[in-house]
């Protein structure tokens, strides 16, 4: 893998998640028709018709309130993500083909490198916009390394899906999370901190923002 470098040792890895009030990040059953599992979508309707929402797929308009900050912010300092193959894709198993370029269209939201955590080697996908995903298959440590590596400086975002973001959390490796709490119960799912042991994960408040439909909460991990 060649991502250009600049190394930081200051750069941070920041996690921006919704979850429901029962702990879960998305629902039961996901699939291709339905990548965020069964009542998955009810977890964003507080993102989907603001301004910056539309901004990120290339359209006009929207609503401006209390969560726009909040996505701004999150937004703000981001040289590289980072996301579970899962979150890339359906595809399990050895890469059939390169046909799957992921859920985003040819122009992702990302427009920076992307590293991929897979068990399974493939070429970089160079897409539309900036957006390069990168896929590592030497561990979550070995692709932080590179995330921070090619966001030269900037901070990494750690995108998802619960069982990779749990990962990260267990190995100590996160120092920021950015909670929104949507008024909904799924019951069962892909779920925040599962399998996480009393007192590994030490949290302290850093601000809480109440919104329509949604509140935001975010913490420092010492």
């Amino acid at each position: 893998m060649t991502i250009p470098t600049r190394r930081s040792e200051m750069t941070k890895l920041r996690l921006s998640i919704t979850m429901s009030l029962d702990g879960y990040v998305a629902g039961p059953d996901q699939s291709e028709d339905n990548p965020l599992g069964v009542g998955g979508t009810e977890l964003h309707q507080w993102f989907f018709p603001l301004r910056e929402f539309r901004r990120m797929h290339g359209e006009q308009g929207g609503e401006v309130d209390a969560s726009s900050a909040v996505v701004e912010e999150r937004w703000a300092n981001i040289g590289a993500t980072i996301m579970g193959r899962n979150m890339f894709g359906p595809v399990r198993g050895r890469w059939p083909d390169e046909l799957w370029r992921g859920w985003w269209g040819e122009d992702p939201p990302y427009h920076h490198a992307v590293l991929v955590l897979t068990h399974y080697p493939r070429e970089p996908l160079k897409m539309e916009g900036g957006t390069t995903f990168y896929f590592v298959g030497d561990g979550i440590e070995a692709a932080l390394a590179h995330a921070k590596d090619a966001a030269r400086g900037r901070d990494v975002s750690l995108a998802g899906g619960a069982g990779t973001v749990n990962q990260y959390l267990a190995a100590g490796l996160v120092d920021e999370i950015d909670i929104s709490v949507a008024p909904v119960i799924l019951g069962a799912g892909a779920r925040l901190f599962d399998g996480l042991k009393p007192g590994m994960v030490k949290l302290k408040q850093i601000r809480a923002v109440d919104a329509p439909s949604v509140t935001h909460i975010k913490y420092e991990l010492g």
